[in-house]
């Protein structure tokens, strides 16, 4: 009977709150009724609206469970979370919640963007909330002087702070709209723009003798030291997240985070990491070419070649694992064995960026049967490295980044999206910590996807004709790759007419 009345008690509350929200909304909804009889402007026409891809999302309809579970021993936060979902569910007190993140450049102006300007992030706090998101962004780099200054010419925004804009809106798990974002929409969110060039590994300032600054550990870091006195100090978890480049970053930088925290006497803090599109491995290409540009040069000789000229760092672990030959550790498969921090990795089992380093050019043009065998190939390669992860999601789509899209919550592996994904993980890291339990039945975390072609999962992002500019469904997709389904359906013993409706149902 004793045990009933913390929930009863929680459930009070929970009921006062949700009373105080339907009283808010009909005082907000009698006020708009004045206002639109008095013909004057609602709130919504003075004030503008959230971005477009944010209405959309906003439109449908979503129900939002209570669960009491575990409400006791952060009954603060609880409370500021319901508070904050009824307010989201009225017009008027909606403008209240700002959808911005905003810069703020570093405290420490010696870690700098390549170009020499300071470094920053982007931050939008959640008062009354312990749990922080930093997303690393992605976006290539460059190995020599040569590439550097070309990209310095073409994408300038990627080694400069100078053009970088006051504030940025979240989106996919960035988002604080909780029907885009479940489970993170409350957290408090930092962006840090990727300036570096260097895959988040430099160290390396801006002298008379380098031209560029290469400082990607050094600018998270910083990031870390500016944040304790903005909250973070005060966090249970951190969450270290990244796409592409940045979903690298994440692997090369989740356990320097939180030696970096423990050493500062933050050791309450959980950290963990979330790489996307990030695990990339160090295969023979298609078709070898001279190590000319980022794009056509093999990953191996990249990276050999960038660690170098970035004065790349390697978690330490890492390091003694392949001392003298720490370009190793750029590669998911090989440094993940040696992370201690829990990491859940998201990765395309086609990524478009591994397709482009291994000189797999999808132009438009029908595929030749070699680079299908390659393509198909790549897959199965993928799996295999991936089969040991305990937690991961990896569907079989042909594409390249997840966790900032839009539609990160429409697909499924095996019934079960991303979202519901990550929240079976936390879930099951917080049971681990506490009786080393098995994950939550009902719960998976360890979600990989076994049909053998680019988008067999009929959940995959929409894929459209480079050069028509619509739509394909899956077998148009696979026919436009040059797929022969008579060929396919001899090969696998069936009817080709059975292959084409198992290919039209996502079979």
């Amino acid at each position: 009977m004793e045990s009933r009345r913390p929930q009863r008690r929680v459930r009070v509350r929970v009921m006062r709150v949700l009373q105080w929200a339907v009283m808010l909304g009909l005082i907000q909804s009698g006020a708009l009724g004045a206002r639109k009889l008095r013909g004057g402007r609602t709130p919504q026409q003075r004030r503008a609206l959230p971005p477009a891809h944010n209405r959309d999302r906003a439109e449908t309809t979503e129900s939002f469970s209570l669960d009491f579970t575990a409400v006791e021993e952060n009954m603060d936060n609880f409370m500021t979370q319901v508070k904050n979902l009824a307010q989201s569910l009225y017009p008027c007190s909606a403008q209240k919640l700002d959808y911005d993140m905003k810069l703020h450049f570093l405290e420490n102006t010696s870690v700098t963007c390549n170009d020499g300007t300071p470094a920053g992030y982007y931050l939008k706090e959640s008062k009354g909330s312990r749990r922080w998101l930093i997303f690393l962004e992605g976006g290539w780099y460059c190995f020599n002087k040569e590439n550097c200054d070309s990209r310095y010419e073409t994408m300038r925004r990627l080694m400069s702070s100078s053009r970088w804009p006051q504030t940025k809106t979240g989106t996919g798990i960035l988002s604080s709209l909780p029907e885009e974002n479940p489970h993170w929409w409350n957290a408090n969110m930092v962006f840090i723009p990727y300036c570096s060039s260097d895959v988040w590994s430099g160290a390396t300032p801006k002298t008379d003798k380098n031209d560029y600054a290469f400082m990607g550990s050094l600018i998270i870091k910083e990031v870390v030291k500016d944040l304790l006195t903005k909250g973070l100090d005060n966090a249970k978890i951190l969450l270290l997240a990244g796409s592409s480049a940045g979903g690298t970053g994440v692997l090369l930088n989740v356990d320097p985070v939180s030696e970096l925290l423990e050493e500062l006497g933050h050791t309450n803090i959980q950290v963990r990491g979330l790489s996307d599109s990030g695990w990339f491995l160090d295969n023979k290409q298609y078709r070898c070419t001279d190590c000319v540009d980022t794009v056509n040069c093999a990953p191996t000789e990249v990276i050999k070649r960038g660690i170098k000229y970035w004065g790349g760092v390697v978690p330490e672990r890492c390091r003694q694992a392949y001392e003298g030959k720490e370009w190793n550790c750029f590669f998911g498969y090989k440094v993940y064995p040696t992370i201690k921090r829990p990491v859940f990795i998201v990765q395309w089992l086609f990524d478009e960026a591994q397709l482009t380093v291994d000189n797999i050019h999808l132009t438009g043009q029908p595929v030749q049967e070699g680079q299908w065998r390659y393509i198909q190939n790549l897959g199965t390669e993928l799996r295999n490295t991936l089969k040991d992860v305990p937690a991961m999601f990896a569907p079989a789509c042909l594409s390249h980044e997840f966790i900032t899209r839009n539609y990160w919550t429409d697909v499924q592996v095996k019934g079960t999206s991303l979202p519901r994904a990550l929240h079976c993980w936390d879930r099951s890291l917080q049971e681990n910590s506490r009786s080393n339990k098995s994950p939550p039945k009902g719960c998976p975390v360890h979600l990989i996807d076994s049909c053998p072609w680019p988008h067999c999962n009929p959940t995959c992002p929409t894929i459209r004709d480079q050069s028509t500019g619509q739509e394909m469904n899956v077998i148009q997709f696979l026919m436009h790759m040059g797929f022969d389904v008579q060929k396919m359906a001899h090969q696998q013993g069936m009817d080709p007419s059975k292959l084409l409706g198992m290919l039209s149902s996502g079979s």
